[in-house]
């Protein structure tokens, strides 16, 4: 769990780096696997007219803070079957991708890039990343693995687990292209 503070500023970063792509204020977030809904009150407290939904599998999260954060039952495979926007400026998977098989992590990023119209924030460890915490998830695949499944679902790395729907990539430098 991170701290107060680490949350902050790992949302702010994030915020930041999708109004850059944008060129203007994130206006709508869908937080795949959000848990509680912990980044809705620091966005919100950011951009106060922002729209968050934030979706998890876990019936004692939504039952507990769904009505309060914006939250509904669901899981990244079941985006497309879900009350959503069909596109959201800034679309967050921080702490659960890990925890996916390859056929659940295809799947569902498959359903993210759909609805992606700025930036996706996708929190993937790879085969000898260093990380802490809990780590009772499959074993993370090599970097060009995940790369190539992101591709074919249309979406490209523009560094620091941000990445942008195909149709972004001509605003992104050349330089700043992680493929």
């Amino acid at each position: 769990m991170k701290s107060p503070t680490e949350l902050r500023r790992q949302v702010a970063f994030v915020l930041h780096a999708a109004e850059w792509v944008l060129g203007r204020p994130v206006r709508t977030v869908l937080d795949v696997g959000c848990g509680e809904g912990h980044w809705r009150p620091v966005l919100q407290a950011m951009r106060p007219s922002l729209r968050y939904d934030g979706v998890d599998p876990s019936e004692y999260a939504v039952q507990r803070f769904g009505s309060k954060r914006g939250l509904q039952l669901g899981g990244i495979e079941s985006l497309d079957v879900l009350r959503l926007r069909p596109a959201y400026d800034l679309v967050v998977c921080c702490g659960m991708l890990n925890y996916l098989s390859a056929t659940q992590f295809r799947r569902g990023v498959v359903q993210v890039a759909r609805r992606t119209s700025g930036v996706a924030y996708l929190e993937i460890f790879s085969k000898g990343d260093a990380f802490e915490g809990d780590t009772n998830w499959p074993t993370p695949k090599p970097a060009s693995w995940y790369r190539d499944v992101l591709a074919t679902a249309g979406l490209r790395s523009v560094g620091m687990q941000c990445y942008v729907p195909d149709a972004r990539t001509t605003a992104i430098a050349r330089l700043e292209r992680g493929w």
